[in-house]
């Protein structure tokens, strides 16, 4: 059951969608502006080259001031080194701020099935809240429901506040990926992984494993459900007492 209405349900790729999914943490965000940084770079450098591709093919003219001028040379040399710095630093700022260990106020771990993923809550004193998440079978969805994509039991998460997700498997290689939070972290059988990150807005994000782990890669979707601390509390409370004996 989600905690959230129906009208949020926007955080999904869209038929024939070419741009990102709206962004919903801090790391998605700097990943977006990188994104349009770089294709500024690279927009501007094609157009470059074509143009000279066009110039030289409609004048044949050979000019030797031209193709041996050493100063020339020198410039489209240094040139794209500069600006392969002026991409890479950005870059590498990124993929460090990515990778930052935090303080977590929420851990959860994931483990990877086939095919299906599992969710464990440890954090709570003499209790642990953990469930199996399965894909919802098309026979079963609803008529506003998202085919191939929504499960049984979601991921509840609360917004604001620093999550840590460690990520494992228990059989082959999978990936927890969800693009709207900019999360991609392979799961891998004797190994934890984890990832960081911060929600800034309640909605639901749908993601997919994203490594080719068997017949039914495709069926194993992952939902997570960002809320209030005050609707997290009470799923939290709800979810003990069914775990309760």
């Amino acid at each position: 059951m989600h905690l959230i209405k129906a009208w949020l349900l926007n955080d999904l790729p869209e038929t024939s969608q070419l741009n990102f999914q709206d962004p919903a943490s801090p790391t998605m965000e700097q990943i977006i502006i990188l994104h349009d940084y770089s294709m500024f770079f690279l927009s501007t450098i094609l157009i470059f080259v074509l143009w000279i591709l066009i110039k030289s093919t409609i004048n044949n003219t050979y000019n030797r001031n031209i193709t041996e001028h050493t100063k020339i040379e020198t410039i489209w040399t240094i040139l794209p080194a500069l600006i392969l710095i002026t991409i890479a630093y950005p870059s590498l700022k990124l993929l460090y701020i990515t990778d930052e260990v935090i303080e977590p106020e929420l851990t959860i771990k994931t483990t990877g099935n086939q095919w299906y993923w599992s969710y464990e809550y440890s954090d709570y004193k003499n209790e642990k809240i953990d469930f199996d998440s399965y894909m919802t079978p098309i026979d079963d969805l609803k008529k506003e429901s998202n085919r191939l994509l929504e499960v049984n039991n979601q991921l509840i998460v609360p917004i604001n506040t620093n999550i840590r997700i460690l990520i494992t498997a228990s059989d082959v290689l999978h990936s927890f990926t969800i693009p709207s939070l900019g999360i991609k972290a392979d799961a891998i059988p004797g190994r934890l992984n984890q990832v960081n990150f911060l929600i800034t807005r309640p909605s639901i994000f749908y993601g997919q494993c994203s490594e080719l782990c068997g017949a039914n890669h495709s069926f194993m979707p992952i939902v997570l459900e960002s809320t209030t601390l005050k609707n997290y509390s009470y799923f939290i409370y709800t979810s003990t007492l069914t775990n309760t004996p």
